[in-house]
């Protein structure tokens, strides 16, 4: 008998061109996700919600706050794992936001995932199926022994 899992708590966010993709992705995943508590920027957090049928916090829009929002969970330490299903080839109004959302999941060592195949291997790990929220590691301070 496996010993039960701990419910991590994941971000799923995703640009515009990039919502079918993270919607598909996550789909195909709804078991698993099911598992866990879940939070989402805006749209992408409704359209989820809808498909999934599964309870999503949703935060602001990425451009209103949301990347900021899931960046404080972040560095409060109350996210696990986030899925951001960025778009690298349009021009974001926010990039600066986006770039530190990124910047705050690396400091803070919080796997990342940024495409479908990056998504595929962390939600399968066997390391999301350990007891207890992902290790505390102290954020990274620029300078190494």
């Amino acid at each position: 008998m496996k010993p039960p899992t701990s419910p991590k708590r994941i971000a799923l966010v995703a640009h515009d061109d990039r919502k079918g993709d993270l919607l598909e992705w996550a789909e195909f995943n709804r078991d698993i996700l099911s598992e866990h508590t879940l939070y989402a920027t805006g749209t992408t957090g409704r359209l989820l919600g809808d498909q999934l049928d599964l309870p999503v916090t949703c935060f602001q829009s990425g451009p209103l706050g949301g990347d900021q929002q899931i960046g404080a969970l972040i560095a409060s330490g109350r996210l696990d794992m986030l899925v951001f299903f960025w778009d690298p080839m349009s021009p974001q109004p926010h990039d600066s936001d986006v770039k530190a959302l990124v910047r705050v999941a690396v400091v803070w060592n919080i796997p990342i995932a940024c495409n479908r195949t990056s998504a595929d291997y962390l939600i399968t790990s066997p390391l999301l199926a350990q007891g207890g929220p992902h290790p505390t590691h102290p954020p990274l301070t620029g300078t190494r022994a």
